[in-house]
């Protein structure tokens, strides 16, 4: 029924489904699971919003693979494309064509070892013949450009009507949320007050300027970090109702769930996901929102591995290339160390979360004292730290809070790693049933836990986020417990 009830109320339900502190399990699970195709709306409305922000002249800028989008979703729906760089006088759009430039060159020369220096130099000349003879390509869409001056991107479009479409829903939620409240078993939960955190992440839903800037702000967090990759919002072409980023080519991460993959493969893609997601929390303080399998892509910079052959086994193959750059009369030949085998690519960056130093400093005391064994004192910050507290029983409370601590980690001694998911889904129910309220931000961050130990655990069985993020939680705990 949610699903044909308009953007609002979908986002609504995602949104209710990480807010595990006041719904049941059985809900949460069930609306977790709320990712819909969206009927997309018309070219006309596309090309009238391009027209709109961009004028007559976006045709001289943007080429479409198809007026048909690669995905539709409740609040705007995605082309694919390319832009004209030498169109663009930003600066971002020369350094993208060098860096493509340049990655084609490496590419191209990469030879295993100097006894093929000379067949490369022939496949060289031979190649620069036929690129001269070669015909331009022609493109569907008013395309009259060449290719080498095209960059793939993505186009995101905000469906129409969404704006008042939301401010509707929303005024009908607040209605909902007042006489709600008004019954004295639910207004512990200040409903009203959860309508307004909806509000807030709702307006900066529809408004992709907020998107472009959380995606600016994970690209500069992780600039150091190989392994992890964002699109790049191309701002020349960045307002409310369009967002032009950088179309990265990548396979989605359940493809990599398939029994016929690796297990070191898997096991070094789930590393990854749980390191970003750590950097995130613990160090960055700025969190993806919204990481289900869906925005989560992997992109390979090697050959697989062979049917039985490890991913170790695989990079041995490329180890001590030598490559050749071509610099005009001159070829240079060095040897650089080996990337990683593969990337994360994260997508839909509009939902972030955020804490205070004050409840950045509570988040991770919470963990440490579960990595301690100290229930009661998880128990005592979880208090503190709750948006609302009808408590009746705070001793009660404690104890109930140490025995599901403690059992866990017996569970774990036994089993050999603790299970992160299943101890914070308990920790929920205890906090409805003693009707104790987490702040929105807490809460989501700790659903992001739960939700990337899922997929994590998917790709290998023996994770243990919790034995990971210790060195991140013991470095300071004395001060924070």
């Amino acid at each position: 029924m949610t699903e044909t009830s308009g953007p609002t109320f979908i986002k609504l339900g995602q949104w209710a489904s990480t807010r595990r502190d006041i719904f049941p399990k059985d809900f949460c699970d069930r609306f977790s699971k709320l990712h819909v195709q969206v009927r997309p709306h018309s070219w006309s409305h596309t090309k009238q919003c391009l027209r709109r922000a961009f004028g007559e002249e976006w045709r001289r800028v943007f080429v479409f693979e198809s007026k048909e989008p690669v995905g539709s979703g409740c609040v705007a729906q995605v082309y694919r494309g390319w832009a004209r760089a030498d169109r663009v006088e930003d600066p971002v759009f020369q350094i993208l064509v060098e860096e493509m430039d340049k990655e084609g060159l490496l590419e191209a020369w990469e030879i295993p070892g100097l006894k093929a220096v000379t067949g490369a130099l022939k496949r060289l000349w031979t190649s620069r013949m036929q690129d001269e003879a070669r015909e331009k390509p022609q493109w569907r869409e008013d395309a009259e450009t060449e290719k080498e001056n095209l960059i793939p991107v993505a186009i995101k479009v905000v469906h129409p009507g969404v704006r008042r479409q939301v401010e509707m829903d929303l005024l009908l939620m607040k209605a909902g949320s007042w006489v709600l409240s008004c019954l004295p078993g639910l207004q512990w939960l200040s409903l009203s007050e959860v309508v307004e955190e909806f509000e807030k992440l709702m307006t900066k839903q529809i408004d992709l300027r907020f998107e472009a800037k959380n995606i600016e702000h994970f690209r500069r967090n992780f600039r150091d970090v190989e392994y992890i990759k964002f699109p790049t919002p191309l701002r020349p072409f960045v307002t409310r109702s369009i967002l032009v980023e950088t179309f990265e080519e990548s396979e989605p991460i359940s493809n990599y769930l398939k029994s016929d993959i690796p297990a070191d493969v898997k096991q070094k893609i789930a590393r990854m996901g749980v390191d970003t997601l750590l950097k995130m929390v613990f160090v960055d303080n700025f969190v993806h929102g919204d990481l289900h399998p869906g925005n989560i892509l992997v992109q390979s910079r090697a050959p697989p591995p062979d049917p039985g052959e490890s991913v170790g086994e695989a990079q041995g193959k490329t180890q001590g290339k030598t490559t050749l750059t071509d610099l005009w009369d001159t070829v240079v030949v060095s040897n650089r160390p080996d990337p990683s085998p593969f990337q994360l690519v994260l997508l839909d960056a509009g939902i972030v979360s955020q804490l205070s130093e004050h409840d950045r400093s509570n988040f991770k005391a919470v963990f440490t004292a579960v990595v301690l064994r100290q229930g009661e004192r998880v128990a005592e910050l979880i208090l503190n730290h709750a948006r609302a507290n009808e408590c009746q029983d705070v001793p009660l409370f404690k104890q109930e809070m140490a025995q599901l601590v403690d059992h866990a980690l017996s569970d774990t001694l036994a089993l050999g790693k603790i299970q992160v998911a299943d101890l914070l889904s308990r920790v929920f129910g205890l906090l409805i049933k003693h009707k104790v309220k987490l702040e929105s931000n807490f809460a989501s961050m700790v659903f992001a836990i739960m939700v990337l130990e899922g997929l994590g655990r998917s790709l290998d069985p023996n994770l243990d986020i919790l034995d990971l993020a210790k060195p991140l939680l013991l470095r300071n705990s004395a001060s924070l417990l």
